[in-house]
Formats: C-alpha cells, sequence, structure tokens
C-alpha cells in the first residue's frame, strides 16, 4: 500500500507514518513544509521512500504525477494557526491546496483522508455534531476548514473513491514542540512546570469556574488508529469527529500532569490560577466534547485512552521530565 501524507513532519503526521510503519507499510511518500528545519526530528526515525515540499508535491500533482500507484493520500499539512488573520494565505494553504488534492484523488479513484477541525463548531452553542447546522467559524483558520468542507459536500455526489473528512478535536502527544504556542495544553503545563516548577490555568470565564473550562482531548496514538482503520473501509466516506467524546476540565490534566511529576519524579508542582485574558474573550472555546455517534455508526468500535493514561504515555514517552 503506497501512501502520500502531507504534513508528515507534524504532529498528527508523524505519528501515522510511524504507526503504519510498526504495522509492516514502508511505501509512504511525506511531504511537508521544512522552511523551520527544527521539524526533521519528526522524520528521522521514520521509514519513507521519497520526501518532497509541499509546493514541489502540488507541482507534480498538477503535472499528472501521482495517478497510478497511489493508494491514498492523507492531507494532514496546513497552516493550523488559530491566531493566524492572513486570510489569502490561509485560504491558498488550507483551501485551494485541499481542493486539488480532492480533484485529483476524485479523478483517479485515490483515498483521500483529510484533516478538518473542531474549531469549525466555534463556541459550540450549536452542538458538536458533524451537520452545518453546528458550524459557526470564529476566525480565518476554521473559515478555512469549513469551506473546504462545503467543498466535498457539494462535489461529492458523483465519485466513487474514498473521501474522509476528520474533525480533531484537541489532540496531544509526543512530536508537537515545534508548534509553539499552538501545542497542546498538556505540553504547555508541563514545560511551565519545569521551567517554574508551576503551571498557572485560567481563571473564571463564560460561566466556568477557575481551571473548570473543558476540552476533548484525544491522544495522537488514538488518531493514529482511527486513519488506519479508515484506509481498510474504503467504502466508509463522509465528514467525522475525531475526539473521545468526553470532555475534561484543565484542572484535570493539571492534576494529571501534577501526578506524573509526583511519580516519576518525586516532586508535587503547584496549580495555580491567572485571570482570563483580555485579548481571548470571545475567540475562545471554554467547552468542546466530541458527538462520536457517526464514527461509530460507520463501525469504529475501539475504546480511546483515558487523559491520565494519555498523558503518562506522553511524558513518559517524550521523557519532558529530564
Amino acid at each position: 500500500m503506497a501512501l502520500v501524507v502531507t504534513g508528515a513532519a507534524g504532529l498528527i503526521g508523524s505519528h501515522f507514518v510511524e504507526f503504519i510503519n510498526k504495522h509492516g507499510h514502508q511505501d509512504v511518500i511525506a511531504v511537508d513544509d521544512l522552511t523551520d528545519g527544527h521539524k526533521f526530528v519528526n522524520l528521522r526515525h521514520l521509514s519513507i521512500i521519497d520526501y518532497l515540499e509541499k509546493d514541489d508535491f502540488l507541482t507534480l500533482v498538477k503535472q499528472g504525477e501521482f495517478s497510478n500507484g497511489i493508494d491514498g493520500i492523507i492531507h494532514l499539512g496546513a497552516c493550523s494557526a488559530t491566531t493566524e488573520w492572513d486570510g489569502r494565505y490561509l485560504m491558498k494553504n488550507n483551501y485551494e491546496y485541499s481542493k486539488i488534492l480532492f480533484n485529483h484523488c476524485t479523478k483517479f479513484n485515490i483515498s483521500m483522508i483529510y484533516a478538518s477541525s473542531a474549531a469549525v463548531y466555534g463556541d459550540g452553542e450549536n452542538g458538536f455534531r458533524e451537520t452545518q447546522q453546528c458550524e459557526n467559524p470564529k476566525n480565518a483558520y476554521a473559515f478555512s476548514k469549513v469551506m473546504f468542507d462545503n467543498y466535498v459536500r457539494q462535489n461529492s455526489a458523483n465519485i466513487s473513491s474514498q473521501v474522509v473528512g476528520l474533525r480533531f478535536f484537541n489532540v496531544y502527544g509526543p512530536q508537537e514542540q515545534h508548534k509553539g504556542s499552538m501545542a497542546s495544553t498538556i505540553y504547555q503545563f508541563n514545560r511551565q512546570i519545569l521551567e517554574e516548577g508551576r503551571c498557572a490555568l485560567f481563571g473564571a470565564y463564560d460561566g466556568f469556574e477557575a481551571g473548570a473550562q473543558m476540552r476533548d482531548f484525544i491522544y495522537v496514538e488514538d488518531c493514529s488508529r482511527v486513519i488506519s482503520w479508515l484506509l481498510s473501509k474504503p467504502t466508509v466516506s463522509g465528514i467525522f469527529n475525531l475526539g473521545t467524546g468526553q470532555a475534561r476540565p484543565f484542572i484535570d490534566v493539571a492534576t494529571a500532569i501534577q501526578k506524573w511529576h509526583s511519580d516519576r519524579l518525586n516532586t508535587t508542582p503547584k496549580i495555580e490560577f491567572i485571570d482570563f485574558p483580555d485579548h481571548l474573550k470571545g475567540r475562545y472555546q471554554s467547552y468542546t466534547e466530541a458527538d462520536m455517534s457517526a464514527l461509530r455508526a460507520a463501525g469504529y468500535n475501539m475504546d480511546f485512552m483515558s487523559l491520565e493514561d494519555g498523558i503518562f504515555s506522553y511524558l513518559d514517552r517524550a521523557n519532558m521530565g529530564s
């Protein structure tokens, strides 16, 4: 099975390639943007047959390459910064790029699994189901993602190949260090503890007590397992949420990290609270919880890792305490 994985140096992409490598699949073409060369560390342990820069890959696709011998394109590459407000840049990288890959895959009967985002639901006041009634993007990044979802919806009626959009909720795990401020809360809290001996949670806001804002946190290994399962089910198409289906408060995250430090390093870091930042007010998801009924109805029946087990696995593997 030959696959192209865009965003292969990213958190989900690198884990997915590693996951299929472990299951005997080496025929992977990795695509990414290594303008930030530090991301090479996420590629160096992978078994791949080639690497292409994202612009070079798109040029080859437009020239008709990758029409034969490719079973699937796992399109995870994108500008994922919710704080990016250059709309032209986002639409070119997240929307136009994805449209070209969609048309290529559907023309040559190639499976396409792409990254959408839970950001399309905005504040979630309309719920978290994969329907347009629930979608309410609050930033340009989310807008670029929902626009491509809608393009897929509008053009999927007469195609026979598999096309799946995955609305990732709060993914965390090793190999996200390159994401900076966009890295998971788990990464951010742990770095604070290592550097300052404490982690700071947001105070009361939006009807939630201090530290009680909630997100649906999903371990990156579970994401890889779902993508692999989808590739084995070529008749399954659609847009699916990908979370655990269980929202957890940030205080649970901090407490689990605190316990890891206590168990592994014999230290007990402090948990503190800070005033909710003014610049995030009105632009912040205080609560997310994936409605997983669509993916379950499609046949996916595996359990997801608990938040506590995921955090311990993350910190053990990353050796972030050393």
